[in-house]
Order: C-alpha cells, then structure tokens, then sequence
C-alpha cells in the first residue's frame, strides 16, 4: 500500500519543509542531518534558505508541488512555527495541497488537535529503536488512536535498521494505517558513528547500509500495509522527478531537459547585435547582462560554421540557485 503522500512523492510532486533543526532524541547514531541543518532554526523548503513566507509559495510552485512534507530535526518542539507554514500551504494551494509530518516524539492530544486543526493530514511516527518491540501499552500506542481521533491519518515511518514484527501486529489491530521502512543509509551526517557501530556501505553503492534489506523484506515485507523505500527510489524517481518538475515549469523555449531534470543551453560572450545580424529567430536566444544564452545546438551549429567563434554548453539543475552541473567548451 502506498499512501497519498507517498504516491506525491513518488511523483517528485511533494516538497520538503524543515522547519526546525533541533531535536531532543541526541542519541540517535544514524541520524542523516548535516552539520547545516543540525541545531539549527533555520527553515529550508527543498535545499532553499527560507527568508520570508514568499520563499516557501514559490518554492511550492517552482515544483508545482501537490503536497508538502514537514520534517527537522522535530517539527512538534517548534509548533507555533509548523503550524503557521501548515496553514500558510493550505490557506495559498487549498485542502487538496496534502501535508504530511515526520516526527521522533509522541506529543499527546493538544498537539495532534493543533496539527489537525493548522491542516496536517497525516503524521508519521519514528519510535526510540530501543523501544521496538515493546511499544504496546505505552504512550507510542495511546497516540495513534489519539492522533486518528484528532482527524489524523496515523502511520510509523522508520529507519530500515532491522525487522519488527510488532509494527505489524498494529496494522493488523487498525492503530496505525500503514508502515514506511526507509532503506538503512549512511551520510555526510552520520557516516562516522555508523561505521563505529559497525556498518558498512554495500558494494558498489554511494548510500545503502549492507545486510539490512533482505531480512526486513522476510519479515516484513509481505504485508499489504507496509512499504519499503529504497535508497535508488529515492534518488531515481524523487529527486529527479521533483526536478524535472521543476525544469518543466522553467524552461525557455530554447532550453532542453534532460532525463534527469537539469537544463540545458549554450552562453557565449559574443556580441548580441550579431545574433540579429544572422537573423536568429528571437526564441532560440535570450540577452543577458554580460552574456547571451542560445540553444545549445544551435550555438554549436553557428561555431562550426564559423559565424561565432567561441562558447560552451552549459548544463545546470533548475532549482533557484541554479548550480550548474557541467560546462563543455565550444570552438
């Protein structure tokens, strides 16, 4: 079963609100954040430095996104603040606009009425690891019916560290609507204290923890509730769909989009009077300030036939930022 959020994101249509850096669980040695995003207050929608709630709506359209998930740190030790960007989202893109929040603690009743109430839709919860397997009869259990009666879509979101059958048994018993099981994987963030625990990367790959998948899989797998996230999904169809998204609603007429949603286009310095001297139709051409930017073939055409004498093609990802990816020279 895959939930509405989820089906967003497969999409590349949901995008990533972290709200809050700071986090109360400090011992979590798998933690992914970055030293850029841990203990922080800072707000990031996708990879943008939030500066005003303007950031965050052009953001969202930027990407035509269909939803939003809200992440940190811990959203719920920031409340005031999550709950004004979730009603800022639904109050700008409507009811449809689905929200769903990632979070390591509980929170109890007043905070599932205030999320509801702000539009949340659905809330993921990430019990203590240490915990696994002995969450029934504890607060972790009382929330799930309290989130459901609240108005919430109740579900666990968890690391792929090893299997659990107790997640299963609350599918089963109707507390929690579904489980997503994230591939085990190692970052820039927690490289280091998952090595000293004794993980390694699995061959051949940038992110995946070794062992884990297959004996999650055995376990748990089978269940009609539960999802596995593979680390290549979330690169292959994520990622690279919410660019494409992106490069879509960018791109200029002479611009090409490539299989991984970067964009493509030529720039040379030459003078922009010669591109009206050739008679290049006004489409396939834009005057910057120092610069003109051209379809990349075109320009690669025009140097070949010695009307421009120099360029390059430039490739870049189309986020607001717009790091470029590669450059080519052209002669």
């Amino acid at each position: 079963m895959i939930s509405k959020g989820c089906e967003q994101c497969s999409k590349g249509g949901k995008m990533v609100l972290f709200v809050y850096g700071y986090c109360d669980q400090r011992d979590c040695f798998y933690c992914p954040l970055g030293e850029n995003r841990k203990n922080v207050t800072d707000v990031y929608a996708n990879e943008r430095l939030v500066e005003s709630d303007e950031d965050v709506i052009e953001e969202a359209k930027r990407m035509s996104a269909l939803g939003t998930s809200i992440t940190g740190g811990e959203p719920q030790e920031a409340m005031g603040k999550t709950t004004r960007y979730l009603r800022l989202l639904k109050d700008e893109f409507g009811e449809d606009h689905h929200t769903h929040l990632y979070t390591g603690i509980t929170g109890g009743r007043e905070n599932m009425r205030r999320l509801s109430e702000a539009g949340l839709d659905e809330i993921r919860f990430h019990p203590p690891v240490e915990q696994w397997g002995d969450l029934h009869g504890t607060e972790w259990e009382d929330i799930l019916y309290v989130a459901r009666e609240e108005g919430l879509t109740p579900a666990f979101e968890i690391p792929g560290i090893r299997a659990e059958e107790e997640f299963l048994e609350f599918l089963d018993e109707g507390a929690a609507e579904f489980c997503n099981i994230n591939e085990f994987e190692m970052s820039d963030g927690n490289y280091r204290r998952m090595q000293e625990q004794g993980f390694e990367l699995q061959e051949g790959h940038m992110s995946a923890v070794e062992g884990s998948k297959e004996a999650i899989l055995d376990v748990m797998g089978d269940h009609e509730r539960v999802y596995f996230c593979t680390s290549v999904f979330k690169d292959a169809a994520q990622h690279r769909n919410r660019l494409k998204r992106m490069a879509r609603n960018l791109r200029r007429p002479f611009d090409e989009v490539t299989d991984d949603g970067t964009l493509v286009y030529g720039k040379t310095y030459t003078d922009p009077d010669r591109f009206e001297a050739l008679e290049v139709p006004e489409e396939f051409y834009s005057v910057k300030s120092e610069h003109v930017e051209v379809a990349w073939w075109l320009l690669e055409e025009m140097i070949a036939e010695g009307d421009l004498d120099d360029g390059e093609v430039v490739e870049q990802y189309p986020t607001y930022d717009g790091t470029v990816v590669e450059r080519t020279p052209l002669a």
